[in-house]
């Protein structure tokens, strides 16, 4: 084959010279029909073909090959890097999505803490007034209670001095005052005493 591929080359002049020759030996024997086989056109065309192959065999095509082959692998190589980031943004996609839904439901769930603890003081604070309302009425009971036994203790001392006066008046004598309190005052605990109102 190597010995076959100089021997083309050396060839290849030859025929482009004789190519001229040949079509001119065709016009002196005149006009040619385009369906009637010419059969040194076909041999000289078929070797110009063949040397014509060589030569693009040998120089032409091996870079062309080369050349498309590195375009196919550049090709193959875009193709994977691009299916790579399509990857990685689908994981970076998917993983933005689950920080999304895991913020969501963590404001869902401040959101229902401060509900919660809203609700918790509300609760706190209305029971905290209850306590002091009912400990302001506790304390209204005791003073009104506290001014109520002051009043009967007025009223009773009152009404013993009166009933001194007037016994004293009766009697037209003035009665020992410690020992005639000490009577009136053991007389009327012995009187039970208005019920008391609230």
């Amino acid at each position: 084959m190597r010995l076959l591929r100089p021997t083309l080359l050396s060839l290849l002049p030859l025929a482009v010279a004789a190519a001229p020759l040949v079509a001119q030996e065709h016009e002196a024997a005149g006009p040619v029909s385009l369906l009637s086989p010419s059969y040194g056109l076909m041999f000289w065309t078929l070797i110009i073909f063949v040397l014509l192959l060589a030569v693009l065999t040998k120089f032409a095509f091996p870079p062309i090959i080369a050349a498309v082959e590195e375009r196919e692998r550049k090709l193959q190589e875009a193709l994977d890097s691009a299916r790579a980031d399509r990857e990685a943004a689908a994981a970076t996609l998917a993983e933005q999505r689950a920080l999304l839904e895991t913020a969501r439901t963590q404001a869902q769930q401040l959101i229902a803490d401060g509900r919660a603890a809203g609700e918790k003081m509300r609760t706190e604070l209305l029971e905290q007034t209850r306590r002091q309302q009912q400990e302001m009425l506790e304390r209204a009971r005791h003073e009104i209670e506290a001014e109520r036994d002051r009043a009967i203790a007025e009223l009773r001392r009152e009404a013993v001095d009166l009933a001194i006066a007037g016994a004293s008046k009766v009697i037209e004598k003035n009665l020992d005052d410690a020992s005639n309190r000490q009577l009136i005052d053991s007389f009327l605990a012995t009187i039970p005493s208005a019920p008391a109102t609230r």
